[in-house]
């Protein structure tokens, strides 16, 4: 249990080193700049991090990613070291960072006697509450079916639901059924994962998400709920005949719907970092003396919520992978 407890402290200073470095990033306008220093920090940062540990989803397969990417072996390796599989993303909205918008998060989540499903960089649609609506949503309901059960989980109004939805075109019809369904919409421009977390904080006003993203962000949003009881159902959305044979290759049903302990089962230790200001956790702010980042750390096994504010001193701390 100690072990598994500091493990969850020092990912953080994974997740740290990937902000930092792309929090400089912010508002330069080059999306791919900002993710590259993210992944080469995070990657840096990895070496001195005790575990025996497999990427299962990450920045793509290696062929598209010549860092990070699924099926990677990253961590110490030393005799003794747990065996983990990985789920990450050095920078999640690289294009809100690249322009200075909120919700840009670096994160990682780690399993122990489990995993992850292996989801490929694909679509996912899903539906996502925090721990108070738990039990209360089914895929195969009506969106109206669903905002009404919640509402009754929570013992309140529909009227009084705010649902996430991400701002895009394939989205009109969902938002005109949830607008008609009495419900309030927060429509958002990128980072649905930094959404699925708000879930479950309750001040964040985010009741639900909606609506369908990247299915990698599925599978850490799910992470992040086993540690804290909310639940998501998903179903892959595969968008042509190559990512349909690259879904059967990996075993996963492109029909099925997927729920939370499907997509990341076992212990799970999940943590992110802040890059830019969002609903969930503030960004990187760059003071004089260094910067100050705002993190949070979970645990499955214990239900534990960890939030860290850290200050940095670069005058102590020159290598953004030291950290």
């Amino acid at each position: 249990m100690t072990m598994d407890r500091n493990l969850a402290l020092e990912a953080v200073r994974v997740t740290e080193a990937a902000a930092l470095a792309s929090a400089r990033q912010m508002g330069r306008g080059d999306a791919h700049q900002a993710d590259d220093v993210a992944v080469n920090a995070m990657r840096r940062a990895f070496r001195s991090l005790e575990i025996c540990g497999t990427i299962v989803v990450g920045e793509g397969h290696y062929e598209e990613s010549p860092r990070l990417y699924s099926g990677e072996k990253v961590g110490r390796w030393a005799d003794g070291d747990p065996e983990v599989q990985l789920a990450l993303d050095a920078l999640e909205g690289a294009r809100l960072c690249a322009q200075g918008r909120p919700a840009a998060l670096s994160v990682i989540a780690m399993a122990r006697d489990g995993g992850f499903l292996p989801a490929p960089d694909t679509y996912m649609e899903k539906i996502v509450v925090g721990p108070a609506g738990n039990g209360a949503i089914d895929f195969d309901r009506s969106v109206s079916g669903n905002l009404q059960s919640v509402a009754d989980a929570k013992g309140v109004y529909v009227d009084d639901l705010t649902v996430a939805i991400l701002d895009r075109p394939r989205h009109e019809g969902l938002i005109r059924e949830v607008r008609d369904a009495g419900a309030r919409i927060r429509l958002i421009l990128g980072g649905d994962l930094s959404a699925a977390l708000a879930t479950c904080r309750e001040e964040t006003g985010i009741d639900m998400l909606l609506g369908t993203g990247g299915a990698p962000e599925g599978v850490l949003a799910a992470a992040a709920l086993r540690c804290v009881g909310g639940e998501m159902q998903c179903r892959l959305q595969p968008r042509d005949d190559e990512e349909r044979e690259r879904i059967r290759g990996l075993g996963l049903d492109a029909t099925g719907i997927y729920k939370t302990e499907e997509l990341a089962s076992g212990h799970v230790l999940f943590a992110a970092t802040g890059i830019t200001d969002g609903d969930f956790l503030h960004g990187v702010h760059f003071l004089s003396a260094g910067a100050r980042t705002n993190s949070v750390v979970m645990r499955s096994k214990t239900m534990t919520v960890r939030y860290i504010e850290a200050h940095h001193h670069f005058d102590r701390k020159p290598d953004y992978g030291d950290f």
